[in-house]
């Protein structure tokens, strides 16, 4: 008898079973928050930590990690498709890289509305849409924070036409259809990681950028920022992933439990943004930021988006079909 395989054997067993126990049995998960505690972003995290402890009788919780501090959005993604982050809550536009199909809730004016946004994002084509993340980043989508549109900020000089954009150095992410859409506006936007944004604005390294006005807050962009533009090209949509592996790794129980919690802190968020957008818009003039809207009823912006931009993605989001899709499925 081999008295060496003999004696390996269990303590190899037995290593491997540590090494198993952490993603099957660890009873405190981490989330990753790329925006500070106090936006859309934090109250999707927190509703979905509430609820999820409350359904699994207190044995499981998640810790959030606000602004960044597990890493930029994209790494994140890259993390959890990995199975070595448990959670993070990203930008859809920093998701797209990693799964294309999902850049048609991306596409400039496709989503003209909060409804709009709900409807498309519990939709079927929502429900396509988390599948193609599972299969193509290895997370999956269980909530949705809903944001409102980005608007446009800067330090320079109120913009209602696209003239007005000439000269203003504006960050973008790393996403190729928001780096496509202000190419058709005339200009060419400075892509930025997340984490400098907010130093950059402040060094007037760059002049502006676009977010919602509840991100625009809850970042203290107005201590950086003078004017607002409500540009309506995108609706900020932020979805909450977890590790497929991770959730594979789960007892169909605390399964069942991610869902459901995903599921009411979507509910939350929605509720979240109907309360509190206007509440904050007006704060945020009280403090000295200059509100404007475009000239034209922002026509010139949308022709020229939808002109140049949607035929330009039609392949990467999975055919043109999956635009009409989405288009037919909003009544146009």
């Amino acid at each position: 008898m081999n008295i060496r395989k003999t004696v390996l054997m269990p303590v190899l067993a037995a290593a491997s079973l540590m090494m198993a126990a952490p993603a099957t049995m660890a009873a405190t998960f981490k989330m990753a928050i790329g925006d500070a505690a106090g936006g859309t972003q934090w109250e999707l995290g927190t509703s979905f930590a509430k609820s999820f402890s409350d359904k699994t009788g207190g044995k499981h919780k998640v810790d959030l990690f606000p602004n960044g501090q597990l890493g930029d959005e994209q790494d994140t993604v890259n993390n959890a498709g990995m199975g070595v982050l448990d959670f993070s809550i990203v930008a859809i536009n920093n998701i797209t890289p990693f799964s294309p199909t999902v850049g048609v809730l991306t596409l400039p004016y496709v989503i003209q509305s909060a409804e709009e946004a709900k409807l498309l994002t519990q939709g079927d084509i929502g429900k396509e849409l988390v599948e193609n993340t599972i299969r193509d980043a290895g997370v999956r989508i269980i909530g949705w924070s809903y944001s409102g549109f980005r608007v446009l900020t800067n330090s320079k000089r109120p913009i209602k036409t696209l003239n007005d954009l000439k000269g203003v150095v504006i960050r973008v992410p790393k996403n190729e259809i928001m780096i496509a859409t202000y190419q058709a506006w005339g200009i060419n936007p400075t892509p930025m990681a997340w984490s400098e944004t907010f130093t950059a604005l402040q060094q007037r390294v760059v002049d502006g950028q676009d977010n919602p006005y509840i991100t625009v807050s809850a970042m203290k962009f107005n201590e950086v920022q003078k004017y607002i533009t409500n540009i309506r090209y995108l609706f900020s949509l932020e979805p909450l992933i977890v590790s497929e592996q991770v959730f594979q790794s789960q007892k169909p129980d605390v399964q069942q439990a991610i869902l459901e919690a995903g599921r009411e802190a979507t509910e939350h968020s929605y509720r979240f943004l109907l309360e509190s957008e206007e509440k904050i818009r007006a704060d945020l003039a009280a403090k000295g930021m200059e509100i404007s809207d475009p000239a034209d009823g922002e026509k010139e912006w949308i022709e020229k988006a939808t002109t140049a931009v949607w035929p330009k993605f039609h392949k990467s989001i999975g055919g043109k079909d999956k635009l009409d899709a989405a288009l037919k499925a909003l009544g146009r």
